[in-house]
Formats: structure tokens, C-alpha cells, sequence
């Protein structure tokens, strides 16, 4: 089970949530949206500090993570954050 945030989707990150060095974002479980491993869930994501950190990456000086109480919507997988170009969005997968 890994965290991959690809060098992309970080820069669109930083640009988009005005992120500075040192600070870190937290992928988390939410109601709605369209995740595909749990119908009903999806993942989001916030500024904010680790406390019980389950998966980490930090990229270019951010630090993405999700929290130990988090980690079973992955199921033993891992996730992948990158970004399509074409589409300007940013796409999360579990694989």
C-alpha cells in the first residue's frame, strides 16, 4: 500500500491552494462524490497538520498524507494522485 503523488498533480496543488514549503495536505475519506472503491465515498483533500499519519508523500516540499483511520477506503491498495493536461483536472486512482 503506497501513496504516489506525481510531480504534476503537485505542482497544480501548490499553484491552485497556494501551497508553501512545509506544508502538508491531508487526502480524507467524505460522503459523495464518485470514488470507485466505496459507491456513496470519495476522497478530498485540506490543508492541514498530520497526527496519526498512515500513508505519506512528500513532493517538492509538501507533504501529502492520510491519516491511519483513513487507510481502509484503499483496501490494502495504494493511491495515486496525477494530473490530466487535457482535461485540466486533477485524478485520483486506486490501484
Amino acid at each position: 500500500m503506497n501513496l504516489v503523488v506525481e510531480k504534476s498533480a503537485a505542482r497544480w496543488y501548490k499553484q491552485e491552494m497556494g501551497l508553501t514549503e512545509g506544508e502538508s495536505i491531508r487526502i480524507f475519506v467524505r460522503l459523495g462524490g464518485c470514488g470507485s472503491v466505496h459507491p456513496g465515498l470519495s476522497l478530498g483533500v485540506t490543508k492541514d497538520e498530520p497526527r496519526s499519519v498512515g500513508l505519506r508523500e512528500d513532493v517538492d516540499g509538501i507533504t501529502y498524507f492520510i491519516e491511519e483511520d483513513n487507510l481502509w477506503y484503499l483496501e490494502n491498495k495504494s493511491l495515486r494522485i496525477s494530473f490530466d493536461e487535457k482535461d485540466e483536472e486533477i485524478i485520483m486512482t486506486v490501484e
